[in-house]
């Protein structure tokens, strides 16, 4: 199976956020193919959580990083060619809680994540992860493109925002020289896949609230997300920072990595889909306040079909059916199936004829 046309093989490659969901499905495909990695983040939140079950063999540094000198420090002893910037405060209703932690985390946090690549000269490319959420949304029925107004009415969201505005910044008045990093950020829809923990998360609210024979308690069920396996996204990454480490300018820019429309889906729908992989779960909706969260967004990925080649390989139905296998297996048997989905997943994208698997 050949992969990126070889293109992480060897590679020194530096994740922050490793330790998260997202995080810890990239640290495993870039192991398998072949870089070295060494990872900035904090201790999982939860027991028990992806990356720990992974047991990747790979420099794993536990910083903050809003430490703008413990950052520094790894990065100028780790040397890395590239970078993919994860680490963040995640979680809108958290940030409703502890609006600070978001600001200082997505904001700083990626200033002194750049700051650090600027100081060393080792660094060729930069892929910036935001969200889906940085977008000023007006509950358009058509999708958010790159040029679109950036905004938040969330911390989570505004903050995101302003990681992205951070981003451009340091391309505009540090990396436009010649020789200076390609950087780059993506923005991905509501990804979903086994091995998510998190705490106000559809799918694991619902993992534990089968595991504790309880209702899952709904708050929106009208809202509706442009749904994605973890995969889609971190396949769009990768595709991104091969282009930036050949050090094509022309790809140092924001992109959309979301769904086909079919992926567009309010909560209860897919709540009802999950249900025929799993018949014992069961659902209500809270009649309590909740705070505002956007009822509908959508993501225009029509630049990155048509300029990077990429294309989603799971449908939402495939998407959903990985998913509650992922977390059965687990249940059952302890049985940590993610290297198994993610070779299936290439083996879809290479039946599909997707070129990135370089078949």
């Amino acid at each position: 199976m050949k992969l990126f046309d070889e293109a992480y093989r060897g590679r020194r490659v530096l994740i922050t956020g490793h330790t998260g969901f997202k995080g810890s499905w990239l640290a495993l495909w870039l192991h398998e193919l072949g870089a070295e990695i060494t990872g900035i983040g904090l201790t999982p939140a939860t027991t028990p959580n992806h990356w720990d079950l992974l047991q990747l063999p790979i420099q794993d540094h536990r910083v903050d990083i809003r430490d703008r000198q413990a950052v520094r420090s790894v990065i100028q002893k780790s040397q890395p060619e590239i970078v993919f910037h994860l680490a963040a405060q995640p979680l809108v209703r958290r940030s409703y809680r502890d609006p600070l932690e978001s600001w200082s985390t997505n904001v700083m946090g990626t200033a002194h994540v750049l700051e650090a690549c600027r100081e060393q000269d080792s660094v060729r490319a930069i892929v910036a992860i935001t969200t889906d959420k940085c977008y000023e949304n007006r509950e358009w029925t058509w999708g958010y493109r790159e040029i679109d107004l950036l905004g938040g009415h969330d911390p989570y969201s505004a903050s995101k925002a302003g990681s992205e505005l951070v981003a451009a910044s340091y391309r505009s008045a540090f990396f436009a020289s010649r020789g200076a990093p390609q950087l780059a950020t993506a923005r991905a829809g509501n990804v979903i896949g086994g091995g998510d923990w998190s705490e106000d998360r559809l799918i694991p609210d619902l993992i534990r609230a089968l595991e504790a024979d309880q209702s899952l308690e709904i708050r929106s069920p009208a809202a509706t997300r442009p749904w994605q396996h973890v995969l889609e996204s971190l396949s769009g990454y990768l595709m991104l920072g091969q282009r930036l480490l050949s050090g094509d300018s022309r790809f140092a820019e924001a992109w959309n990595f979301g769904p086909e429309p079919e992926g567009n889906r309010p909560v209860a729908e897919v709540l009802e889909r999950l249900a025929h992989h799993w018949s014992q779960m069961r659902w209500h909706i809270t009649q309590e306040p909740q705070p505002h969260e956007a009822a509908l967004l959508y993501l225009d990925s029509a630049k990155a079909r048509s300029r990077l080649n990429w294309q989603p390989v799971w449908n939402l139905e495939a998407t959903l059916a990985q998913t509650a296998h992922w977390y059965r297996t687990w249940m059952e048997s302890q049985e940590v199936t993610s290297r198994q989905q993610l070779l299936d997943y290439v083996d879809s994208a290479a039946n599909a004829g997707h070129e990135w698997t370089g078949q």
